[in-house]
């Protein structure tokens, strides 16, 4: 029997298939053979992939291609760019963008509406040739590079090999699901992905757990999957079938992958959106790096027919990619306008 769990994206249930897992947990994917000339050695790879998302639907990944060198600068020029006084950082506050693109301060995002606003700072890019709006660019800000030399050209760095990474996976995915490799290849000649930095302060360290008071509240991910660098401060909190909350603890050399809900509604439940959460009570400041990899904005997000049976029918109507994720966005961002300005 499922039970419901309340979270900021309104009621979720935690699912009684038996396919869903009490896991304690997450298990650690290697991706030496994600370009092996072999197609038995890709489909093995796709098989573990498979399990993971039915099971749990999350896994770290090691041997992924991407340049540890590369990650360290964005790592390094994140402490750099939240250091900076506030008046810095507003230069590029998200409310000056057309579609959620640039900084947010304390309390900027709020998973949960009953919240006082997420715990935790922002700076999120995208394409700037994608369009999340009809009719608007995707609106990528930067700080000036007097007052960062160098950001800009870290985080685009960083930005293009995790975006390679992701084009890689979705091919294991197709296997995973019985289709041909290049099944989602027409789907994403312009993938609507975002990158974000984040920067967590450390919360109480005894004492219960407040609710209303997180790093970021109890939610799943809008795009297909994300892919999550952490550092070596844990925090994120991942909520397995039993409704217990299983700790993916940093593990260097590894990103954290988990499936949105694009690939969930995709798959009509097949493949696992998980909630999960993040509560850094360490006493240090927590850094990470998600990329949310979305498929092209314009793509209509219909139920695979592999995976309708006459046990198990469609569960969700077709939605187009990017009105769910804007609306998704819309409804998280507490995206206040600069000073002087009133929304109309």
């Amino acid at each position: 029997m499922a039970t419901a769990l309340k979270t900021g994206l309104g009621e979720r249930l935690i699912s009684s298939d038996v396919s869903a897992q009490a896991f304690t947990a997450l298990p650690i994917i290697d991706l030496t053979n994600i370009q092996s000339e072999s197609v038995e050695a890709r489909k093995a790879l796709a098989a573990q992939i498979q399990e993971a998302a039915i099971s749990c639907g999350f896994f770290y990944i090691k041997n992924h291609g991407v340049s540890q060198q590369t990650l360290d600068n964005v790592f390094a020029q994140s402490k750099k760019f939240f250091a900076q006084p506030v008046e810095k950082k507003m230069l590029v506050d998200m409310s000056k963008s057309t579609s959620f693109k640039g900084y947010l301060p304390l309390g900027g995002e709020q998973v949960d509406p009953d919240s006082r606003g997420d715990l935790h700072e922002s700076f999120d890019i995208g394409t700037d040739s994608q369009f999340s709006k009809e009719s608007a660019n995707s609106g990528n800000q930067y700080p000036p590079e007097e007052d960062l030399p160098g950001f800009r050209e870290a985080i685009e760095s960083g930005w293009n090999e995790i975006m390679a990474l992701g084009q890689r996976l979705f091919p294991m995915f197709a296997l995973a699901l019985g289709l041909e490799e290049n099944y989602f290849e027409d789907k994403l000649t312009n993938p609507g992905s975002v990158m974000r930095i984040l920067s967590y302060p450390s919360q109480a360290q005894e004492g219960p757990i407040d609710p209303k008071e997180l790093g970021i509240g109890a939610h799943s991910d809008y795009e297909c999957f994300t892919i999550l660098c952490q550092d070596d401060v844990p925090a994120l909190q991942v909520l397995n079938a039993a409704g217990e909350w299983i700790h993916a603890t940093p593990i260097p050399g590894t990103f954290v992958v988990n499936i949105g809900d694009q690939l969930q509604r995709w798959t009509n439940d097949v493949f696992k959106s998980t909630v999960h959460r993040a509560i850094n009570r360490t006493g240090a400041q927590r850094q990470s790096i998600p990329f949310f990899f979305g498929c092209d904005y314009d793509v209509e997000l219909a139920v695979l027919p592999s995976c309708i049976t006459p046990d198990r029918p469609a569960k969700y109507p077709p939605v187009i990619a990017g009105k769910w994720v804007e609306s998704r966005l819309a409804e998280t961002y507490a995206v206040k306008p600069p000073a002087g300005e009133t929304k109309a």
